[in-house]
């Protein structure tokens, strides 16, 4: 059986900028997401994908973020990959993301 490895999308900018305490890694795994999601003022936009497609992130001209959360994927999942798509675009080090998932820059 063929491993496929599902993707979300992150593209880093060095204009994103927010209070330093939420670029700890700490406060980026233990904040509950809502609340992370709102101290970075990101938007989250929920679209049906591709089966391979966890999310993306996108920052916009005014260093705003943009994350897309693929439909009717868990919620564990949702949670791993917005905190890892937030931590890269902030370059906040975490966790290595389990074997299945990775982040791709475009």
């Amino acid at each position: 059986m063929a491993h496929r490895t599902a993707q979300s999308i992150a593209v880093p900018c060095p204009t994103v900028t927010v209070d330093a305490r939420v670029s700890t890694p700490d406060h980026l795994l233990d904040t509950p997401l809502p609340h992370l999601l709102a101290e970075c003022s990101v938007e989250v936009s929920t679209i049906e994908t591709d089966p391979g497609f966890t999310g993306g992130a996108y920052v916009r001209s005014d260093g705003g973020l943009l994350f897309v959360r693929p439909a009717g994927r868990p919620e564990a999942e949702w949670e791993l990959m917005a905190r890892a798509m937030l931590g890269r675009l902030l370059g906040v080090p975490l966790p290595p993301l389990p074997d299945l998932y990775e982040l791709t820059e475009l």
